[in-house]
C-alpha cells in the first residue's frame, strides 16, 4: 500500500494550490515534498541503515529549499505565508 494516494495528493493540491488540478505551483509542489520529507523522515527513525531513503531525503530536501529560495526571490509575501502555514523552519 502506497502511502501517498491520488486522494491525499489532491487534499494537497487542494489545500496549498490554487486548485485540486494545481500541480505546477511552488507553493503546492512545497507542500507535497513536505508531506513526502515527513513520511521519510519517520522510517528512517526505524530503519537506521537504509541509506538509499536517506539519500532520497537529503535530495527531496535540497528541492524544496530550492523552491522555497525561488519563492522567496519572487514574491516574499507568498514565501512567509507557505512558511507559516507548513511550519517550515529556516
Amino acid at each position: 500500500m502506497s502511502y501517498l494516494t491520488p486522494e491525499k495528493k489532491q487534499e494537497i493540491f487542494g489545500t496549498h494550490g490554487k486548485s485540486n488540478s494545481d500541480t505546477g505551483s511552488p507553493e503546492a509542489q512545497i507542500a507535497l515534498f513536505s508531506y513526502r520529507i515527513s513520511h521519510l523522515t519517520e522510517h528512517l527513525k526505524i530503519n537506521k541503515k537504509d541509506f538509499a531513503t536517506e539519500r532520497s531525503l537529503k535530495k527531496l530536501v535540497g528541492k524544496r529549499r530550492r523552491l522555497l529560495d525561488y519563492l522567496k526571490s519572487k514574491d516574499i509575501e507568498r514565501y512567509r505565508s507557505i512558511i507559516k502555514e507548513l511550519g517550515i523552519r529556516r
